[in-house]
């Protein structure tokens, strides 16, 4: 499927097949692809813990506005993030680098994050964004639907995924096959109304 034809076919869907499994080789395709996400210095501090385990997904479903698509999807992923992945071994993002590019980089990492709780945050939920969205782009690609939520209790999911303190949950992606269409797209802002020349 053509990229521009997965973004006009991406919808989020509400209902899934709950009989329908995702063959391992798509899953692995989905991750695998997943993972070539951009991350500001490469640090790719997105963490992907996909739920399997369905009393697991009952619980979350449970603390979750009892949304159907936690259970029902084939493949269902809590989107986290690691806060501290800026500092954990930098030199892994730029192993295969010139050492004078580690140079320059390495230390602007560190100055870019140290301290900086805030940007740390901020720097998560951009690099999870970026990669729900290539999730939801390639499922569609590959024949599937999805959904991206965040209506559910954080600190319940954290707790039933044991979620390290350095972490924090951006959203849920959920994956399958729909078994109903989504609402007709409810309204698009005109072009002229959302992008802006050079200044407001």
């Amino acid at each position: 499927m053509k990229t521009e034809d997965a973004i006009r076919k991406r919808r989020a869907i509400k209902h899934f097949d709950p009989n329908h499994q995702i063959q391992e080789e798509d899953v692995t395709t989905l991750l695998s692809l997943a993972v070539l996400s951009p991350t500001a210095f490469n640090i790719q501090n997105w963490r992907f813990v996909v739920v399997r385990e369905p009393e697991l997904r009952q619980k979350i479903r449970a603390v979750s506005w009892d949304q159907a698509q936690v259970t029902d999807a084939s493949l269902f992923i809590v989107l986290c993030a690691d806060l501290k992945a800026w500092e954990k071994q930098p030199l892994r993002y730029w192993k295969n680098t010139d050492k004078d590019i580690q140079d320059f980089v390495l230390p602007a990492i560190d100055s870019y994050y140290r301290d900086k709780d805030q940007v740390q945050r901020d720097e998560a939920m951009r690099s999870c964004g970026i990669a729900a969205q290539t999730l939801m782009l390639v499922a569609k690609s590959l024949g599937y639907d999805s959904c991206p939520m965040d209506g559910f209790d954080f600190d319940e999911v954290a707790k039933l995924i044991r979620l390290p303190d350095d972490h924090v949950i951006a959203m849920f992606v959920a994956i399958g096959k729909g078994t109903k269409d989504a609402w007709p797209r409810p309204g698009q802002l005109a072009l002229d109304e959302v992008v802006i020349s050079d200044s407001f």
